[in-house]
């Protein structure tokens, strides 16, 4: 890789970046506000809140790449246009195709990144927030003990807590227990916090009142504690399997799955929409790169506009990708809508290469730019004309 290679390189791949980290982080942010009850009403920690919804982000990544490389191919070029480098480049016995060949190895290096969060990151981000999402909602400390209400967990068990504060701690804690038909407890403490090990789900209670009421005795038994352990393990999920979706599957688990899995009996059609939606994947950033060089790639002088080959590109690529989508739907009820989207990208790729290798600069009809100036002429003369006296 020469001088002009590695520049062109390291340029679109330093773009490619910074337009991914910020594409990524914005709707990321988006995401991460629908979670924020996490930390409000449910009591977690700012980092349980950053770490469950930062799990999202591989599945984020593998559909901005291929986009973040469009805007980074582009930004390169317009850059080099501006500066004259590639009609210099040309000049020096530079053809299209050879200046593609950078932007191929950046294309390249995308397509292992998104092939790699394709086939394990993507499924792991996934399976690991719904099996942590699972245990922090369906934790019924978490999900159905909400401040001022008195919540029955179960037959003649009532619990009431006054408020949660930050990092799980419960303020305000009543429970009346009456689950034993020979003697019922009472208890109130001040605070308390969930504490989860081995031996299962526990309220540690602090400073606060147990009373016992015996069936036979008079009067109840009174004890003031320090601390106190109360086990909730039949309430809490510890230890369930979480049931994982088709999303959360790795590449190889799509390739083979087990004849006896239900969710696999049930909706096969979305296995193999989603097998293929992994496989095309880094075939994408392909697609995208040589549509883009195809239409910003050709040598032009300063004097002539870019805008119509920018909007053509972006209208391109966005044309194919929403018929990947339709094709990702129709796939689930019809393989050959797998086919289709098979033939549409190599049809792109196809032509763009076609496009680049002849030198074929794409610009709008002598006819197109006639009318446009005429309609601006036009629009001018309107706004322009002197007003009457």
């Amino acid at each position: 890789m020469g001088s002009i290679d590695r520049y062109v390189f390291r340029t679109t791949l330093a773009s490619f970046a910074v337009v991914l980290v910020s594409l990524t982080g914005v709707i990321w942010i988006t995401q991460a506000l629908r979670g924020i009850d996490l930390m409000t009403s449910q009591g977690q920690t700012i980092l349980t809140f950053l770490g469950v919804t930062s799990l999202v982000i591989p599945a984020l990544v593998l559909i901005i790449s291929p986009i973040a490389l469009m805007i980074a191919v582009s930004h390169t070029l317009n850059k080099l246009a501006t500066d004259s480098e590639i009609i210099v480049m040309n000049a020096a016995g530079f053809s299209p195709i050879r200046l593609f060949r950078p932007f191929a190895f950046a294309t390249f290096v995308v397509a292992l990144l998104v092939a790699f969060i394709a086939s394990y990151l993507a499924p792991e981000g996934l399976r690991r927030l719904k099996q942590w999402d699972a245990e922090i909602t369906a934790d019924v400390l978490a999900n159905i003990l909400q401040p001022g209400r008195f919540a029955q967990l179960d037959q003649n068990l009532t619990i009431r807590i006054r408020e949660r504060q930050p990092g799980g701690l419960l303020v305000g804690i009543f429970i009346d227990d009456r689950r034993d038909p020979k003697e019922r407890v009472s208890i109130v403490a001040d605070h308390g916090t969930v504490v989860k090990n081995e031996g299962g789900s526990f309220l540690i209670l602090e400073d606060g009142n147990l009373e016992r009421f015996e069936v036979g005795k008079r009067d109840p038994a009174l004890v003031a504690f320090g601390r106190y352990g109360f086990d909730m393990s039949k309430f809490s999920n510890q230890g369930h399997d979480v049931t994982l979706g088709i999303r959360e599957r790795y590449l190889w688990e799509l390739l083979s799955p087990q004849e006896e899995d239900p969710i696999y009996r049930q909706l096969p059609g979305q296995f193999r929409a989603e097998l293929h939606d992994r496989f095309m994947a880094p075939i994408y950033p392909f697609a995208f790169a040589a549509l883009t060089f195809a239409f910003l790639g050709a040598p032009r002088t300063t004097r002539q506009s870019r805008n119509f080959s920018m909007g053509g590109a972006i209208l391109a690529v966005f044309g194919i990708r929403m018929m990947g989508f339709a094709c990702s739907v129709l796939t689930v009820k019809s393989p050959l809508a797998a086919l289709v989207q098979y033939l549409m990208l190599a049809a792109a790729i196809g032509v763009s290469f076609w496009i680049i290798i002849g030198g074929i600069v794409i610009e709008p009809p002598a006819a197109l730019i006639e009318a446009i100036n005429r309609s601006n002429e036009r629009i001018l003369r309107l706004f322009g004309r002197p007003a009457a006296a």
